[in-house]
């Protein structure tokens, strides 16, 4: 893998590069809803997050639900000061320890296997993909309300608050990557009632191959909307 980058800008195909090398977990669990955070979503993400905002390089980084550690490996490989990975699956994280390993990154970053209620602490940034609540509803809560709680600013994956077939064919049929959209009243009203604000949110098409049985079509192609929240506490 790539050594992590200095204080310059890196261009996203080169941060997709690095993401394409982390492995995808290969036993997902669909109660806990492990889809991986494709690529191209990750690397729009952390480029909005490194600069649009400057909220990466010398920040401390906390990366929610990590997964195989996607979202905080690039952070580090953008130059974030520390990253911690937060994870309920062990193998999740087994697999995110081996890759920070094999990126030489294994000195900025710690993984940590265990439920997220029990993180303490403030950081600088908190970057997620939490569940949708697509199986288990509202299961998107308490990623939000312990990341307004430990993180100054937060960037967060939601699903779309509705079908937009017009926003997809937009979204798919050019070569626009993201559009800024209204926030769905809901989250806006969740956010501020845990004393934070949304400052922008971005609609993305992203595309998943089948991980589970009850997929019927080998590829998903659906919108997300990338929320840019801050913490008012």
């Amino acid at each position: 893998m790539a050594k992590p980058t200095q204080k310059r800008l890196v261009r996203k195909i080169d941060i997709e590069l690095f993401l394409s090398r982390i492995a995808r977990h290969t036993s997902p669990q669909a109660s806990l809803e492990q889809y991986t955070t494709s690529e191209t979503a990750a690397a729009t993400l952390l480029y909005i997050a490194a600069y649009a905002n400057d909220d990466v390089s010398g920040k401390t980084v906390l990366d929610l639900g990590c997964g195989t550690g996607r979202l905080g490996l690039g952070a580090a490989f953008l130059g974030a000061k520390y990253v911690v990975g937060v994870d309920i699956d062990r193998a999740a994280i087994a697999y995110a320890s081996g890759a920070s390993r094999r990126a030489s990154l294994e000195n900025r970053v710690q993984w940590v296997v265990g439920d997220i209620v029990a993180i303490r602490g403030k950081f600088d940034t908190v970057l997620q993909n939490p569940p949708f609540g697509v199986q288990t509803r509202t299961a998107d809560r308490k990623f939000l309300e312990k990341a307004l709680e430990v993180g100054c600013r937060v960037y967060s994956f939601h699903n779309h608050p509705h079908h937009d077939k017009q926003l997809a064919s937009r979204l798919g049929d050019s070569n626009i990557d993201l559009l800024q959209v209204p926030p769905s009243p809901f989250i806006e009203r969740f956010v501020e009632a845990h004393n934070g604000s949304v400052k922008a949110v971005y609609a993305m098409l992203v595309t998943i191959p089948r991980m589970f049985n009850f997929h019927t079509k080998k590829n998903y192609a659906f919108v997300v909307d990338l929320y840019v929240l801050e913490s008012n506490s």
